[in-house]
């Protein structure tokens, strides 16, 4: 994502507290509220924070500006084509360097709104974000999704669940779950090492930085043995990450591990959060 990008990470997380808090019991009051409350605090665009007909929801301009991942794609990266080549194509980075993980797929292009919601839900305590990009990203995993056991959503070093005090993949997946009705571990996965955030890292450096990072906890691997698993986290940008997390599954058992995510970097696009 490149310095700009850093700095603006940086600021979003040294927001007031107080303005946090009271961000976030806005939120889950709107969550809960009645119609009554709307009309108090109108519901606004999860995106621009615009004025909006109901809650968890895009205004006109937010909406357009999504680019939804649509067929044709690479059916292992969900990388979408300019044309269609035909069923079960793969792309040439499929091809050429398979990913350890079965399938990826997400419902946008990470640009525009798209980066607005992941850097709202994941720096700025707008977790009232994730019904909305749950509930999309449950739509465009329903291939994977239809014959899934379990959701496991990535986690969060303790450290840093400690200072964000949630981990926005979790939020998602409960998401994907209440729409889907597969069930949500959470504490199927750990990272049991603290790594260095992925802004800013190339590849190679990205790869580095997570190797050997996730566990499946002794007490958990029953549930993963011999189960399909979806990974769910909010961008896909190499695919470091969530292959460090799928090796950890996958020695624990796991026959098949997909990878959901709200947003994906676009080929050749920059490296995001």
């Amino acid at each position: 994502m490149g310095r700009k990008g850093d700095e603006e990470a940086d600021e979003d997380q040294r927001e007031p507290i107080a303005a946090r808090i009271l961000a976030r019991l806005m939120d889950e009051a709107r969550r809960v509220g009645s119609g009554l409350f709307d009309l108090v605090l109108p519901p606004v665009c999860t995106a621009c924070r615009k004025p909006v007909e109901r809650a968890h929801a895009l205004c006109g301009d937010c909406w357009s500006g999504l680019r939804q991942i649509e067929r044709p794609y690479c059916e292992r990266l969900g990388i979408p084509f300019g044309y269609d080549i035909g069923p079960g194509a793969l792309s040439a980075s499929a091809i050429a360097d398979p990913p350890v993980f079965d399938r990826a797929r997400a419902a946008v292009l990470y640009e525009g709104a798209a980066c607005e919601l992941v850097r709202a839900l994941k720096y700025r305590d707008r977790t009232e974000a994730a019904r909305l990009v749950g509930r999309m990203t449950a739509r465009a995993g329903r291939e994977i999704l239809g014959d899934a056991d379990l959701l496991v959503p990535m986690p969060l070093h303790r450290n840093r669940l400690w200072v964000r005090t949630f981990n926005q993949a979790a939020l998602m997946a409960f998401e994907i779950g209440r729409a889907t009705g597969v069930p949500v571990d959470t504490a199927a996965l750990m990272r049991i090492r603290a790594t260095r955030p992925q802004v800013g890292l190339a590849e190679a450096e990205r790869q580095a930085n997570v190797r050997g990072a996730f566990r499946v906890p002794a007490s958990r691997k029953a549930s993963v043995a011999g189960r399909r698993v979806v990974l769910v986290d909010d961008v896909l940008t190499t695919g470091a990450t969530a292959s460090a997390a799928t090796r950890a599954l996958k020695r624990a058992g796991a026959i098949r591990v997909d990878v959901l995510t709200f947003a994906r970097v676009a080929p050749g696009g920059p490296l995001a959060i």
